[in-house]
């Protein structure tokens, strides 16, 4: 009886916000209409003359803040429309339906945006928790707060918003948006010593998608239930009415104005994030505006039969044809470089590709591009994903030994693609490169390689894998970037001297040079702890425990 009765209230306050405040609103427009129109043209002179006699605002910009000597300051400011960028907080719960739910609750967050354009801000958020949450687990909820949502929250980041924070010696953020879609990434990313927001009420796993006490966090409330009499010295707000209470409780004042928000420098450089983004995770590549969203699932049905059409051609079709088709599609793939032609000095050991990891489809697309067969081996592939293959993949086992041995074989079976890193990286870093493939060669090509989506990521760390390649071909034009880079000399290989480490920490220097990107000393285990809360360890489901 209680889900019913929440649908009944959650009913009752649309139709009153429907039928009531909009009617209201609408009557105070026609009444201000008309006494408008009634009135003569000196009366319209003399007004518009007073509205140009603007008043200066109440708080100054924050790029008026001074930052020097701040160490022992507190700070208390808020999430949307200050720290970050943009005033709507609606890509994020639909980030939360559908990274955390499913794409049908995304959908129907979609279908609510009409209701949402005339409801007020209270009722807004309402009604977006409410179908973001309702039924959503705690644990996928926090797997989208760690995974998803700081990549958003960081590419929106409002440069001169966090140099006035990071200036301050305490933080303490509020705000009236669910705290636990905020929480990590403020403690984490901007070192935030307090998050005071909005609670959700929960039955055991799950979310109900009411809020906790049925009131939305006010924030000069929780100013004063957080500090009590002890005025913070610095108060971050918007110019907006609503904030003018909550910053009339600071030493000083200061807000985000549209023209600082819209200035570009406020936007955040790369470089300069707070903690750099190496990993993240869920399926959207764009930040999901309602008209982004839109377009995405106007997309879908278009997509999936590309996707399809894209495999098929793949697998069933001759190199030269099928890259043809390929690029038709829509498939953008750049080479660069040749391959190296085969040592005469052992004619039956094949060539050893050693390539950067992006997608499951680096071997694929390096294989169709170089229109020779390869063997690929990977330390974790779905069923799937080796059934629709169009080249020849081998699981590792993760024992060095056994590892050593089957690389062996396959090697002086024929030419062998590895990619060291062990997972997939979508941003413009290199893990750490694993040097067991410097034990077992010396014909060693490097190869680089790069994507670029503008829709769906084709890798996923908690989600289904076998779907990674139908993300990725489901993008309007997925693009392959692949640099095939000169043969390592034989002195830089261990034939040469060379400890595997060595080789391994050259190649990847090698590969990082080439394509721009960082070199670190991250592994898979770090990328699994920190997007799954496992080492990404897949059990072999050939073993069978004995009875």
């Amino acid at each position: 009886m209680v889900f019913p009765m929440v649908i009944l209230k959650l009913v009752e306050w649309i139709l009153y916000q429907l039928l009531a405040n909009s009617c209201y609103r609408a009557a105070k427009k026609m009444r201000s209409y008309g006494f408008f129109f009634s009135k003569n043209l000196s009366l319209k002179s003399s007004s518009s003359s007073s509205l140009q006699q603007q008043q200066p605002p109440m708080y100054p910009s924050l790029t008026k803040c001074d930052l020097e000597n701040r160490g022992f300051d507190t700070l208390v400011c808020d999430m949307n429309g200050v720290l970050l960028r943009s005033h709507s907080f609606f890509p994020y719960f639909m980030l939360v339906a559908f990274e955390g739910g499913s794409i049908f609750r995304a959908f129907f967050l979609l279908l609510s945006c009409p209701v949402l354009w005339v409801l007020n801000y209270e009722m807004k958020l309402r009604v977006m928790i409410f179908i973001s949450f309702c039924g959503l687990k705690k644990k996928n909820m926090e797997s989208v707060s760690r995974a998803v949502l700081p990549k958003f929250y960081l590419e929106n980041l409002n440069a001169q918003a966090y140099d006035v924070l990071a200036s301050a010696g305490s933080r303490v953020v509020f705000t009236s948006v669910p705290r636990v879609m905020v929480d990590g990434f403020l403690m984490e990313y901007l070192r935030v010593e307090g998050v005071v927001g909005t609670e959700l009420l929960a039955v055991g796993d799950y979310f109900t998608g009411l809020i906790s006490g049925s009131v939305l966090l006010q924030k000069h409330r929780g100013l004063n239930d957080y500090f009590g009499d002890t005025k913070p010295e610095i108060g971050l707000g918007t110019s907006s009415p609503h904030d003018h209470l909550f910053l009339s409780l600071c030493k000083e004042a200061y807000v985000a104005n549209n023209e600082d928000m819209n200035n570009s420098s406020s936007i955040m450089p790369r470089n300069k994030y707070p903690k750099p983004l190496v990993f993240h995770d869920g399926r959207l590549a764009f930040f999901p505006t309602p008209l982004a969203t839109l377009s995405m699932f106007l997309w879908l049905p278009l997509g999936i039969l590309l996707a399809i059409f894209r495999l098929f051609v793949g697998i069933l079709l001759p190199y030269k044809i099928s890259i043809f088709l390929a690029t038709w599609s829509g498939v953008v793939i750049r080479l660069k470089g040749q391959c190296p032609p085969s040592s005469t000095l052992r004619p039956r050991k094949g060539v050893l590709f050693v390539c950067t990891h992006r997608t499951l489809l680096d071997p694929v697309f390096l294989s169709t591009s170089l229109a020779k067969s390869l063997t690929a081996v990977t330390y974790s592939l779905s069923k799937m994903s080796e059934i629709i293959a169009p080249i020849r993949t081998v699981r590792l086992t993760r024992d060095r030994n056994r590892d050593g041995e089957t690389m062996q074989r396959l090697l002086s079976e024929g030419d062998l693609v590895v990619c060291p890193e062990g997972t997939t990286c979508r941003e413009p870093y290199l893990l750490r490169f694993s040097s067991l493939f410097a034990e077992l060669a010396d014909e060693i090509v490097p190869v680089a390689m790069n994507t670029c989506v503008s829709m769906f990521y084709g890798t996923t760390a908690s989600g289904l894998k076998c779907l990674d390649p139908i993300f990725f071909l489901m993008n309007p034009s997925p693009s392959y970037y692949i640099h095939i880079l000169e043969k390592m000399p034989r002195e830089l290989t261990c034939a040469g001297g060379k400890s595997s480490h060595e080789v391994a920490n050259y190649i990847q220097r090698q590969l990082g040079d080439a394509l721009g990107f960082e070199c670190t000393a991250f592994t898979r285990r770090d990328k699994y702890l920190m997007l799954a809360g496992n080492e990404g360890i897949v059990p072999d489901s050939t073993k069978r425990k004995k009875p």
